[in-house]
């Protein structure tokens, strides 16, 4: 088990918002892991092609799975998206699909925020009392 670090009145020091220090050197022990794998496929031209067409069969099969659960109650269009972002990993016009739709959404919780903010403001000023006298 690992030590926590103690700030200087001796407690010990907490992350804010939970945030794990380990997250980040586990974040780079996958990345390395994945950039080993890549190079290890680029240098065998048939694996890399086997792996391309794995990725867009099991891409594909996600995207019609995700076609097919959008009129039916649950998560269709998410699942299109996930299956979309799955063949971006290979063919770049996946990938600028994905792009557009995260930034889409960055946007979309941007206003969210926002609007939730102002609406918050109005709530607040429609509840102070007026401040002159009625008679």
């Amino acid at each position: 088990m690992t030590e926590q670090p103690e700030s200087p009145d001796g407690a010990p020091s907490v992350a804010p918002h939970g945030h794990d220090p380990r997250r980040g050197r586990r974040r780079q022990a996958w990345r390395d892991a994945h950039a080993r794998m890549r190079s290890g496929l680029d240098s065998r031209p048939r694996l890399r092609l086997l792996y391309k067409v794995g990725v867009g069969v099991l891409g594909g099969l996600v995207v019609v799975v995700g076609l097919i659960l959008v009129p039916l109650p649950g998560p269709g269009w998410l699942v299109v998206f996930l299956g979309v972002a799955l063949l971006g990993t290979e063919f770049p016009a996946a990938h600028r699909i994905t792009q557009w739709v995260r930034r889409l959404v960055r946007r979309a919780r941007l206003r969210w925020r926002a609007w939730r903010v102002a609406r918050s403001a109005r709530r607040a000023t429609a509840a102070r009392p007026a401040a002159t006298p009625t008679r």
